[in-house]
């Protein structure tokens, strides 16, 4: 992999090459059986190789991943040196071909490929996949990588390896032919990478029969997936398997190039020190940028469709590779081998801007702000670059553009009228000289302002609540609930303790959570000791503007549209939540959004909460937990901002994070930005307990 040195040049590209293969080894993954008797670092319990190909998504060979038990498997994963080994449950969502369930050991047939979809959300690092189809590479020399068996421990192995050509034929996918080294058992599954673009190529499929070396199926068979909902029309992204994967995998790439940590190399950083420009065009960086805002559009309607944009551009000479191209990136790896040098960047632009006026399988709230930003991106990259006439005609096919209107999206299910339901509605209030306990209230509202409570109760410890509570809220939740609808809880909490994750308590071992249950919301319960103003008084009751615009921004809210406002993060640059008085200036129909809430990398961060309420605003969402990863935060703002948007003003917003966790427990990846989501849902309209009302004991 290495070449021979040449002075600093060289030196330079030997460090290039060690960075790369540091990124590669973060994503290569073991697999291994689960269940009874199998140990996860056991060797005896080891099938093989694979690799994160998007966030919690996993590539290997079919063989591999049906070494596992009834498709559940173990993914363990080191994401650097000294961070330890953490293991992850999965489940083999698809293998190609289809129908194979058992075949003779090292015979699966080709394509040998699967996916496995990890059963939780975790933080990890993502391989870069080719645009290109591996056919392209039929000599020199590729890098692999995996896992193997030496001396009675799993143990990391890679390589350089040389390409002997192809082998195979299209309708069974083309392989390249590896050789000469020797590859030992379980490095099936593992990354074959083209160590002069810096991308994953291939999945390692096997050991040669006869001797030395091996071979590798080229990643673009993957097209071959079938669409998740078969004979049906695309809903939406996650109904077609391949777009959701591929989408993943581009929005991954281009918000770590966004937010990546000064210090932390990312893929298109290593492919620029390598010196790839992809099409002979664009730098890397560029084409990072342009995939994730393809991946933030609706996909092609089909694969005829998808042609029809390629073979209408009349620079684009080559034809369509097989597989056949099905998602946008497949389209754009198409137009480098079929144009000119000096006509790729126009052509590629011409291509962007047929995308844009491409027909739409479904739009989402975010679809008209995806159209905005690929055509920023299309306008930044031309100028200067291109000739008065094909910019005049790039610009006339944006003016048509605009000139189109897209149906609206589906709107949201209708929800019975809250204020006319029943809710449950659970008060916390910490006992401030007691730390970690208790004094506790559940009621049942009712439409009016009635209000019965069903249990109070003192002193109770916070790791007894869920135990304490299971009765009195059953008992409120029976007298709530309607079919199919059931009850909202509410939850009181002082505004420094609405990071306690009472949505995830289970109140009894065989129940799901409670924010699966029904819809969890949060209310503050002490709007009277909210920091105050610097340099008065420590603590001062909300100022009358700050009601006058929360019941002003509730109403707003609930009769017109919505939208999300990040806060705390700028493209994944922490910031410090702005002062109450500037909040006060944002938009009636905005929702604050905080992503990096409980970090503490500010000093007044514990105040950010704080600051939202004296602003005026009775609808947030934020997400609980540890520092996340600069990657998992694009999906957040993006997966926020949908959600927002889809509410239709903010009345479905408890519904609409209701069904985030239902999903999320169900193990939905397109879920999986949500984990640790809040709801603050804090009606002016419905005034707190000022007293207990009547006790009703619960049986």
């Amino acid at each position: 992999m290495t070449p021979e040195r040449d002075g600093g040049a060289s030196g330079k590209r030997d460090a290039a090459l060690l960075a790369l293969r540091e990124l590669v080894m973060a994503a290569t993954v073991r697999i291994h059986r689960t269940g009874a008797g199998y140990a996860a670092d056991e060797p005896g319990s080891f099938v093989g190789s694979g690799f994160f190909i998007a966030p919690n998504w996993v590539l290997t060979c079919a063989h591999v991943a049906r070494g596992g038990e009834g498709g559940e498997l173990t993914v363990a994963y080191e994401s650097g040196p000294g961070r330890g080994t953490t293991h992850v449950p999965g489940e083999v969502v698809a293998t190609l071909p289809e129908g194979v369930e058992q075949a003779v050991p090292g015979k699966w047939p080709a394509p040998d490929l699967a996916l496995v979809r990890l059963r939780e959300p975790v933080d990890h690092e993502c391989v870069y996949v080719a645009e290109r189809p591996a056919s392209y590479y039929s000599e020199g020399e590729v890098f692999y990588a995996g896992w193997t068996v030496v001396d009675g421990r799993v143990c990391r192995l890679d390589g350089p390896i040389a390409v002997k050509g192809t082998i195979g034929d299209w309708s069974s996918g083309v392989q390249l032919r590896l050789g000469e080294n020797d590859l030992p058992y379980g490095i099936s599954g593992g990354p074959v990478v083209d160590p002069v673009r810096g991308e994953v190529i291939g999945v390692l499929k096997s050991r040669a029969d006869h001797g030395r070396g091996g071979t590798s199926i080229g990643i673009e068979q993957l097209r071959t997936l079938p669409a998740t909902v078969p004979g049906q029309a695309v809903r939406a992204e996650h109904d077609d398997l391949y777009q959701s994967v591929c989408h993943a995998h581009d929005r991954y790439h281009r918000d770590r190039q966004r937010q990546s940590q000064p210090a932390r190399n990312t893929w298109a950083d290593v492919q620029s020190r390598l010196g790839a420009r992809p099409g002979r065009t664009l730098t890397a960086g560029e084409r990072v940028q342009l995939l994730g805002r393809l991946a933030d559009l609706p996909p092609p309607v089909s694969t005829r469709g998808l042609l029809d944009i390629m073979e209408s551009l009349p620079e684009f000479e080559g034809s369509a590779p097989l597989p056949s191209p099905r998602g946008w990136r497949d389209g754009l790896g198409a137009l480098y081998e079929g144009a000119h040098d000096e006509g790729v960047r126009g052509l590629v632009l011409d291509y962007a801007m047929r995308v844009l006026s491409a027909e739409r399988p479904f739009v989402t709230p975010g679809t008209a702000s995806a159209e905005a930003a690929l055509w920023e991106w299309v306008r930044q990259a031309g100028e200067g670059r291109l000739d008065g006439a094909r910019r005049r005609r790039i610009e006339k096919q944006r003016i048509e553009r605009l000139r189109q209107r897209r149906p609206p999206g589906t709107a949201p299910e209708p929800a019975p009228d809250r204020a006319a339901r029943p809710a449950a509605l659970l008060e916390l209030v910490e006992r401030g000289w007691e730390r970690d306990h208790w004094d506790w209230q559940v009621y049942v509202t009712r439409p009016g302002g009635a209000r019965d409570c069903v249990r109070q109760e003192e002193r109770t410890p916070t790791d007894a609540l869920p135990e304490r509570l299971a009765a009195p809220l059953a008992e409120a939740f029976r007298q709530c609930d309607e079919p199919g609808w059931p009850a909202i809880l509410q939850v009181v909490l002082p505004h420094t303790r609405l990071d306690l994750p009472v949505d995830g308590w289970r109140l009894r071992p065989d129940e799901p959570p409670l924010g699966v249950r029904g819809p969890v919301v949060l209310r503050c319960g002490d709007r009277d000791r909210l920091p105050g103003e610097p340099g008065f008084e420590d603590f001062a009751p909300a100022p009358p503007e700050s009601d006058a615009d929360r019941a002003d921004r509730w109403r707003w809210l609930h009769a017109h549209g919505a939208r999300a406002e990040i806060l705390d993060c700028d493209d994944g640059v922490p910031r410090p939540v702005p002062e109450h008085f500037e909040l006060r200036n944002l938009s009636p129909g905005s929702v604050p959004v905080m992503c990096r809430y409980g970090e503490h990398r500010y000093e007044d961060d514990t105040e950010a909460l704080a600051r939202v309420l004296l602003g005026g605003f009775g609808v947030a969402l934020w997400r609980r937990g540890p520092a996340r990863s600069a990657a998992v935060c694009g999906e957040f703002h993006r997966g926020a901002a949908v959600t927002v948007a889809d509410a239709r003003g903010a009345r479905h917003l408890p519904e609409r994070v209701h069904e985030l966790r239902r999903k999320l427990l169900a193990s939905h990846t397109e879920a999986y930005w949500a984990d640790g989501i809040a709801l603050f849902y804090d009606d002016p309209e419905q005034p707190l307990p000022g007293g207990a009302g009547e006790l009703l004991e619960a049986p």
